[in-house]
């Protein structure tokens, strides 16, 4: 049995530009080590393909996988002026999980 003081991490969505000015968003539990992940094979395919991980723009938690997986789905969706947006604001578009 586990001790309940040991509450999960919670999954937060990311945005990251890669090295060729791209954007890419994803989730993780802990973003730095998955910024960590990226520059080896076990990152996306799509950020090793696109120089790599220039920089965090970008990160939030969520209360939970589906929260934070709902918040990328939406994320992938927007024009690239309103992920900047996002990232220079921080501000949730209205209507979106907090």
């Amino acid at each position: 049995m586990s001790d309940s003081s040991e509450l999960p991490c919670p999954w937060s969505a990311y945005l990251v530009e890669c090295g060729d000015g791209s954007l890419y968003c994803g989730v993780a539990i802990d973003v730095e080590r998955r910024m960590r992940d990226h520059a080896t094979p076990k990152g996306a395919r799509y950020v090793r393909g696109h120089g790599g991980v220039k920089r965090l723009l970008w990160s939030r938690p969520f209360a939970s996988r589906g929260a934070a997986l709902r918040a990328e789905l939406r994320i992938k969706a927007l024009p690239r002026r309103a992920k900047l947006d996002l990232a220079a604001t921080g501000a949730m578009p209205g209507g979106w999980p907090e």
